[in-house]
């Protein structure tokens, strides 16, 4: 578990985009989006794992709940793991680990179903932890 003390410090994730090739940024940057469309206001951040996170503060694991990265041949979705629990059924055709989803680069991402998983991740972070005051 993270020390939950630290400081989650804002910003990076345009860097680390502009350091993929230009063919992966467009999907980065869509999946940005989308993120940002389910948790207005989340802090943006490149922090564990040096990839894009996204967190609110008060939870456990420093409120993180849902991260994206590039590693050829694949765009990674990280999540809370009963986040992909829930939908493994939609996730059919994609490669999974307990913690992350893998978009192969020459297919479409589903952007409907990143902003569910993102949800799901973020219910599953504020329903098994008590937010701090």
């Amino acid at each position: 578990m993270a020390d939950s003390s630290k400081k989650v410090i804002p910003g990076g994730v345009d860097e680390y985009i502009a350091k993929c090739p230009l063919n992966v940024q467009a999907k980065l940057k869509s999946i940005r989006k989308a993120i940002q469309e389910v948790a207005p206001g989340a802090i943006e951040t490149v922090s564990y794992f040096q990839i894009p996170g996204y967190s609110y503060e008060g939870y456990d694991y420093n409120g993180m709940f849902a991260w994206f990265s590039y590693k050829q041949p694949y765009i990674r979705l990280h999540v809370r793991p009963l986040a992909i629990e829930e939908h493994k059924a939609e996730l059919k055709g994609c490669p999974t680990t307990k913690g992350a989803v893998s978009f192969p680069l020459n297919k479409n991402i589903s952007l409907p179903l990143v902003k569910k998983l993102v949800l799901a991740s973020l219910n599953v972070m504020k329903g098994n932890a008590t937010k701090r005051e």
